[in-house]
């Protein structure tokens, strides 16, 4: 069974449009999962909530539970490379988590995520994911060329516990990274999916370029990133099959 996950309401509607599944969920602590199908073949979909424990918590319940055997991340996030303009759909062939590290002499230092700060190596760049995901994504790229009316491209992302409404921290975010867009789950659901083994494929469309407005652009703008992402969805379902 392949699982997609997402963490607000907008990404659930885009997601039901394209998915059959059953009209009442199952609750599993804060997460809730619709099973159905989609090309014949069963399909979870599971609505995490926002920020990463709910992420994190949702990858084990469909891992654990539903015995997923890869994850699909579906919604919206913001954009840090101007590069790409909101609508824009990025596929994301490098993850990490860059609000995970530790404090000295009074400034925050970025470590990889998951084990000790202590000792442990500086993030200076976002990690690849899987070589069997990139190719996949690859694919995927270019399966939805011409399908939707966005740009299409693999993309670096990051994740952290806040949204980001600061033209200043995401100029000094991309230019520290080399990052494409900021979310708030997607970090956290690949460090699930690599305890266990599973493949990740992780689909944000840009709702918002995470400036001093980009809470006026996502409200205006979610719904319509959020379809975008869930054609890809659907388009990759295909390719998995």
């Amino acid at each position: 069974m392949h699982a997609v996950l997402c963490a607000i309401p907008e990404e659930l509607s885009a997601l039901r449009q394209q998915l059959h599944v059953n009209e009442r969920p199952s609750r599993h602590g804060a997460t809730q999962v619709w099973t159905g199908e989609h090309g014949g073949r069963p399909v979870a979909l599971a609505m995490a909530g926002v920020g990463k424990v709910n992420a994190a918590a949702a990858a084990a319940v469909l891992l654990d539970r539903y015995e997923a055997s890869a994850l699909i991340f579906s919604g919206v996030a913001g954009g840090l490379n101007p590069a790409f303009g909101v609508g824009s759909v990025l596929l994301g062939e490098r993850l990490a988590i860059h609000d995970f590290g530790l404090i000295a002499d009074r400034a925050f230092v970025r470590t990889a995520s998951g084990i000790n700060p202590i000792g442990a190596p500086m993030l200076e760049a976002v990690t690849p994911v899987r070589v069997d995901v990139q190719a996949t994504l690859g694919r995927l790229r270019d399966a939805v060329a011409g399908r939707i009316d966005a740009p299409v491209a693999l993309g670096s992302l990051i994740t952290a516990d806040y949204f980001l409404n600061c033209a200043a921290t995401r100029d000094d975010l991309h230019a520290a990274l080399g990052a494409d867009a900021i979310d708030m789950e997607s970090g956290a659901v690949a460090q699930v999916a690599a305890a266990w083994g599973a493949p990740l494929y992780v689909i944000r469309t840009l709702s918002d370029q995470a400036g001093d407005d980009s809470h006026l652009s996502f409200a205006q703008m979610a719904a319509m990133a959020a379809r975008n992402s869930a054609l890809c969805v659907s388009a990759l379902l295909e390719i998995l099959i």
